[in-house]
């Protein structure tokens, strides 16, 4: 979500200039590619562009198909297909030997699609678009919010149905694909995104090196909370990347912070006690990961003590503690240990298990799951 509000923050400003503007978007890709669906390419009349769709390698030839759709006002779908021979396709100095379907789109500032993302950024809300790709309804939107709520509609009540339907199972699965969804007129291929807010990473402690954990964290667009129960520690100037302060006692503070689906909780106190009772109240909530620093025996013996004053931590509760945290990178210092922690923290939200990639046996993405219509 990042990208997306530096693009909205770009399209203000461009507007304010007059600047005519496309907007490529990701929809589908095969084989290794650097992007994957979803990202997107705000691009202007006087050759700016804000955000990207690959290494570099597409941007140029990008450029060219947005002054034409800037010119004609007509959406367009444009495949680039790199899967060729090795050297035919690396010689040509093209980073990745996959194919990337695009959309690219005439960009109105007062859309009402730009509105309902602006708010989705600022509300950090989920919302799903289902969008026309080819055909004369190409370019034609619906948005789709959590529990079926629809704005706008792709010209066919029953088109509308199935797509907020299709929209909900991405939204379920926060995945993004195309599908051909039947319509009076025969099938219709759209492309059904699912726009979540950034994972929320919850930092308890706010000691010398989760500085650096809040410092990267924050770069990479997630929503950073920092707690601590010391008040003179929970300050924009120490903590410049963080979104929020929370001052609480360790018990209290699983109270205290908002919770989703994508929080992800980080104990870093070096106090015994304060982590254990840490622990014990966000063991109590649906967070998705709580990381314990420190060595295995010592988060072994919190658990010990939780067991004896009758706390049941079953199998799937013990699944989401990771103690020690973060991935085994070797170095030490706050630096690396926030580089091992952070990237735990993403192999866990990907489903992935965070080892080298040369041992991966597949391709890099996972392929598109189908979506019931």
């Amino acid at each position: 979500m990042k990208e997306l509000k530096d693009i909205l923050s770009a399209v203000d400003a461009f507007a304010a200039r007059g600047e005519r503007m496309a907007l490529a978007t990701i929809v589908s890709v095969r084989g290794s590619t650097y992007r994957r669906e979803g990202a997107r390419l705000l691009l202007t009349a006087s050759q700016q562009m804000v955000g990207n769709i690959s290494g570099g390698c597409l941007e140029s030839d990008v450029m060219v198909v947005a002054d034409d759709v800037m010119a004609s006002g007509q959406a367009r779908f444009v495949t680039y297909d790199l899967t060729a021979d090795d050297d035919a396709v690396w010689g040509l100095g093209l980073g990745c030997n996959g194919a990337v379907d695009l959309f690219v789109e005439p960009l109105d500032a007062a859309s009402r699609q730009l509105r309902i993302l602006q708010e989705a950024v600022d509300a950090e809300q989920t919302v799903a678009l289902v969008k026309v790709l080819d055909g004369p309804r190409a370019g034609r939107w619906m948005a789709v919010r959590p529990g079926g709520k629809t704005e706008e509609s792709l010209g066919d009540a029953a088109l509308d149905d199935r797509a907020a339907r299709a929209a909900g199972a991405a939204l379920t699965e926060g995945a993004s694909r195309i599908l051909a969804l039947p319509s009076r007129d025969g099938d219709v291929r759209v492309f059904a995104e699912a726009i979540r807010p950034p994972v929320r990473l919850i930092v308890c402690g706010a000691g010398h090196d989760a500085i650096p954990v809040v410092q990267f964290a924050s770069s990479l667009g997630w929503r950073v909370l920092v707690v601590d129960q010391r008040e003179r520690f929970l300050s924009s100037e120490r903590f410049p990347g963080a979104r929020q302060f929370v001052r609480a006692e360790p018990a209290d503070a699983a109270r205290g912070v908002p919770l989703d689906d994508r929080t992800y909780v980080v104990v870093m106190t070096h106090n015994y006690l304060h982590d254990r009772d840490l622990l014990r109240g966000f063991l109590a909530t649906p967070v998705r990961y709580i990381g314990m620093l420190g060595p295995r025996t010592r988060t072994e013996k919190i658990l010990d003590e939780l067991l004896r004053d009758g706390v049941a931590v079953t199998d799937a509760e013990r699944a989401r503690i990771f103690g020690p945290l973060g991935l085994d990178v070797g170095g030490e210092g706050p630096e690396t240990i926030a580089l091992a922690v952070l990237g735990e923290i993403q192999a866990v939200e990907s489903g992935r298990q965070g080892g080298f990639l040369r041992a991966r046996k597949g391709p890099i993405h996972e392929s598109q799951k189908p979506v019931a219509r």
